[in-house]
């Protein structure tokens, strides 16, 4: 176990970087920070010479390859950091120097348990990408078929270990501070964390993810993933479709392709809805380089290392509160809140209604390029202090990557209007999950289930009671004396009482 002294140590290497960037000076100037926080950040930067205006994203690439991803992490939590370095740290990019191919090679033919030259026919030594877990190159497999491969970097899986054991022992140590610190569960932040650095640390599991993402994605024409190539897939490597096409950060290049920028960016925004509202899947890391344009129009998705997940119930609440800032219907969206427990019970829903009007008025009706994000953001952040909202991570990941689609969006397009591209998706899906048919289908659904169970608790009571003349019965349970004086026929009446339960209910919202 890692001793106290030693995650000491390392805070302050780090926290010397980041103080020579200016990156604790929020923090050191901010109040509510606790004094002994403060001390060490003073002593963290003695003697260095701080800029006036913070660079967040260089200080992360300054500690290194974990600390690149903590900042990744960071971003989607600027309640935590505040809504400056969070927006500081969403251009943050993990681009590294690449590794000598000699050490690449290596890393695949140990990944693979094979010489390279058994499963690819050739492969580009230059990467067109090196980050900071894996590295990518170009290749032919012994089929012809051009791919990408993506390789982890030798040595990652030990640094991002150390740095994790640091981050949570620092995350524990805030928490148990209390007031704010406990509120904002930096713990939980700390592990989600851990969770997306294991799916990248494995990139079996970044291909299921692409896999599963790509088999929800089917019904959006226009966005599409690239294919598996499990063959040539292991932990430490992941082959699949290589895709001919421009990134959606180089504007100069759709326009002299011909592209219609207005119609991709209408298209990120319904693709991402459908992900994140219809699916409860989503790619959680969708920047300009992680998306590109083919020859044909098409948008296609790369990198799956970041995907976030969200539950049916939380989807159904999340449609209603967009649809009801997109309607104007506070009131609704305010009764949500308190029904998901995301505010405490004790606080007025009349006048968080009113809290959400605030926010939500400024926003409806208007094109993207009037609005002030940052403005919102901390209208929103300001309202969950103010009603002891508690942190939901699963939603922050969201609100961050809609905040991601939303500017790469308005790049495309300045005068997208992102609510109105919204509503007839969220609609659809809201009427679809919460309409009578819906209700209906839930219900016999739930109720099939129910007697499919039946059989087995036929089978576990008659092992208990065997007929006469059988293997004596085990000694009898307390509860079930009632079973036994139903008679041999009980289990028909058993049948019978919730076959007819089913129908009924199914009827009564059918007419309902």
């Amino acid at each position: 176990m890692t001793r106290p002294s030693t995650h000491l140590w390392r805070l302050l290497k780090w926290g010397r970087t980041l103080a020579r960037h200016g990156a604790l000076q929020g923090i050191e100037r901010d109040p509510l920070a606790p004094r002994e926080v403060k001390r060490i950040i003073r002593i963290a930067r003695f003697g260095a010479r701080v800029p006036k205006q913070p660079a967040y994203a260089e200080a992360f690439q300054a500690c290194g390859p974990a600390a690149i991803k903590l900042g990744q992490a960071l971003a989607t939590r600027p309640d935590l950091i505040g809504e400056a370095a969070a927006h500081d740290l969403y251009r943050l990019q993990d681009r590294l120097p690449a590794l000598p191919f000699t050490v690449i090679k290596a890393a695949i033919e140990r990944g693979l348990a094979k010489p390279i030259d058994e499963v690819f026919a050739s492969i580009e030594e230059e990467p067109v990408g090196a980050a900071s877990i894996a590295q990518v190159h170009r290749a032919v497999t012994t089929e012809g078929v051009t791919v990408a491969v993506k390789v982890i970097r030798p040595g990652v899986e030990r640094e991002f270990g150390e740095a994790l054991e640091t981050y949570e022992w620092a995350a524990a140590q805030l928490e148990d501070i209390g007031g704010e610190f406990a509120r904002l569960r930096p713990r939980l932040t700390i592990a989600t964390f851990r969770q997306w650095t294991a799916r990248e640390l494995d990139l079996r599991r970044e291909a299921a993810s692409a896999s599963e993402l790509a088999d929800g994605m089917t019904a959006e024409p226009g966005f599409r993933i690239p294919k598996i190539d499990w063959k040539r897939t292991s932990r430490t490597v992941l082959t699949l479709e290589w895709i001919d096409g421009i990134k959606l950060s180089d504007l100069a290049a759709l326009d002299a392709a011909g592209h219609d920028r207005k119609a991709l960016a209408q298209t990120l925004v319904r693709g991402f809805l459908r992900q994140a509202i219809a699916e409860g899947f989503f790619h959680a890391d969708m920047h300009q380089g992680n998306l590109l344009v083919t020859a044909n129009g098409g948008l296609v998705a790369i990198d799956f290392g970041i995907m976030g997940r969200i539950d049916r119930r939380a989807r159904q609440w999340l449609a209603e509160i967009l649809y009801g800032l997109i309607t104007g219907n506070y009131r609704r969206v305010a009764e949500i809140h308190f029904e998901a427990q995301y505010v405490p019970a004790h606080h007025n829903v009349a006048e968080f209604a009113t809290a959400l009007r605030s926010v939500g008025e400024p926003m409806r009706g208007q094109p993207v390029k009037d609005m002030s994000v940052g403005n919102m953001l901390d209208s929103l952040f300001a309202i969950t202090r103010d009603f002891d909202m508690v942190t939901q991570p699963h939603l922050l990941l969201l609100q961050k990557t809609m905040v991601m689609v939303e500017g790469v969006a308005t790049a495309l397009d300045p005068d997208i209007n992102m609510w109105e591209v919204a509503e007839p998706v969220v609609r659809d899906w809201l009427r679809g999950e919460l309409g009578p048919e819906a209700k209906l289908a839930d219900r016999i659904v739930e109720d099939v289930r129910t007697l499919s169970r039946l059989p087995d608790l036929v089978r576990r009571i008659e092992e208990r009671f065997p007929a006469p003349g059988g293997a004596p019965p085990p000694p009898p349970l307390g509860n079930v004396q009632l079973v036994t004086r139903m008679g041999a026929g009980w289990w028909r009446y058993v049948l019978t009482a919730l076959l007819a339960g089913a129908a009924g209910a199914g009827l009564t919202l059918w007419l309902g």
